[in-house]
């Protein structure tokens, strides 16, 4: 590695580890409530909803930015695709409109399909209209269900924490095409 490779990647781990031992370190809010006997936290919000990732066609929502060099050891590692996947309540394309999730995709692994997912879920209907989720974790599209953290939010999700379940409903082998169901459980 380049030496200035190296003085980034010192400095990120460096940087990481200083945030989590801060983590650590000092109580959360809630902690300090419950240990002066606050009420109990409440039970998390559930959302549900379907996913839509459309990479063929002449109206994509997600496009490839970077492909696999050819001495990728799998036909996704390396990949790198930006989205912008429309959210519905149901799993058809013209089902009610909730949202959109926005972020980037991912190959990361070697032996699989598997993808570094980030992204924002965007409401836009409802009561959590104007309001985020942020999601960032490893998605395995061919695994029967797969659970990303959520790591934050905006709106009436600011401080959010939680978790995702995905199950892929449909998927088309052919075009990459899928439709994915989500369970989001989320407290703050």
């Amino acid at each position: 590695m380049a030496r200035k490779e190296v003085t980034l990647l010192l400095f990120l781990v460096l940087l990481v580890a200083a945030v989590e031992a801060q983590l650590h370190d000092e109580p959360t809010a809630a902690a300090v409530g419950r240990r002066r006997g606050a009420k109990a936290a409440t039970a998390p919000t559930h959302l549900h909803f379907f996913f839509h990732d459309t990479v063929s066609g002449k109206s994509p929502t997600a496009v490839r930015v970077v492909s696999p060099p050819a001495s990728s050891p799998s036909p996704v590692f390396g990949m790198v695709n930006v989205m912008d996947d429309p959210l519905t309540e149901g799993p058809e394309q013209g089902s009610a409109p909730v949202g959109r999730a926005q972020g980037l995709y991912m190959g990361s692994d070697q032996a699989k399909i598997g993808f570094l997912q980030a992204m924002n879920l965007v409401f836009t209907a409802g009561d959590y209209n104007g309001s985020t989720l942020a999601l960032l974790g490893r998605n395995c599209p061919l695994d029967a269900v797969r659970e990303l953290p959520v790591v934050g939010g905006t709106g009436a999700f600011r401080f959010a924490r939680g978790y995702a379940l995905l199950r892929t409903h449909w998927l088309d082998f052919a075009t990459g095409d899928a439709t994915v169901e989500y369970d989001v459980y989320v407290t703050d």
